[in-house]
């Protein structure tokens, strides 16, 4: 899927490929004028992430990482042998992964990442795992396992904290405007993006007002009483998780 055409006004273009058991979603952002372009969360089928950028005849130049889970970052070392790429993630997540890699680029959060000439944010966002971060290019919030279509990542993984997810999406939902287009890191629901005004209506995990409501629903309710894809579930139609706090 091409979420921009490369004749359009806008100066990038970010192409999707859903690979792997768990359908994942990677994104390719291409700088439509220099042709360098940053891959996210390379994982599964890496000979098919290197044949869309020769297709597209541009230089992965940048891989911007989530997080350090297997299922994101399995790709990684294949596109560091096609490419010369600078291998981007927070410090918290690499301090967390343990992995000794070569010159890795670490942030901290807040710092902008140039591919060509867009700017892409990087955004910390824990939860997921301790340096879990999103990548915010225009509009649009690039947001791995932190915010899903419908949903959000387990906690219940390793370095998974759900009093940090609960800030975290607190914070996204409160902080960015109403019109930014959400692109997980799974194809988990009915769509494969939204806008967050319609993540804020109809995500349940948007829902709560208080940790302990929304820690005991991300770690013991949700996952025994909703099946995927996610559809919307407005705040009114909560009571069927017999939730007492929202």
């Amino acid at each position: 899927m091409r979420l921009r055409e490369s004749n359009s006004p806008i100066p990038y273009t970010i192409d999707t490929l859903e690979l792997g058991p768990m359908e994942n979603i990677i994104y390719l952002i291409t700088d439509n004028q220099s042709r360098n372009a940053a891959v996210v969360d390379p994982a599964w089928d890496p000979a098919k992430i290197v044949k869309l950028a020769k297709e597209k005849e541009v230089k992965i130049t940048d891989i911007l990482l989530t997080h350090s889970h297997q299922d994101h970052i399995n790709g990684v070392e294949n596109i560091l042998e096609a490419f010369d790429a600078r291998l981007h993630l927070s410090k918290a997540e690499a301090q967390f992964w343990g992995a000794d890699l070569i010159n890795p680029e670490l942030h901290y959060g807040g710092e902008v990442i140039k591919v060509g000439d867009i700017q892409i944010s990087i955004l910390l966002t824990p939860g997921h795992t301790p340096g879990s971060a999103c990548y915010y290019l225009d509009n649009k919030l690039i947001s791995g396992d932190t915010l899903f279509v419908f949903g959000c990542g387990r906690c219940d993984l390793h370095g998974g904290d759900p009093n940090q997810m609960f800030d975290t999406l607190k914070k996204i939902s409160t902080d960015l405007p109403a019109d930014t287009i959400t692109l997980p890191g799974h194809n988990y629901a009915i769509k494969t993006s939204c806008t967050l005004e319609e993540q804020i209506s109809g995500n349940p995990f948007l829902h709560f007002s208080d940790k302990a409501s929304f820690s005991d629903f991300r770690m013991h309710q949700h996952d025994l009483q909703r099946l995927s894809p996610y559809a919307p579930i407005l705040k009114s139609e909560m009571n069927h998780f017999n939730r007492q706090s929202l």
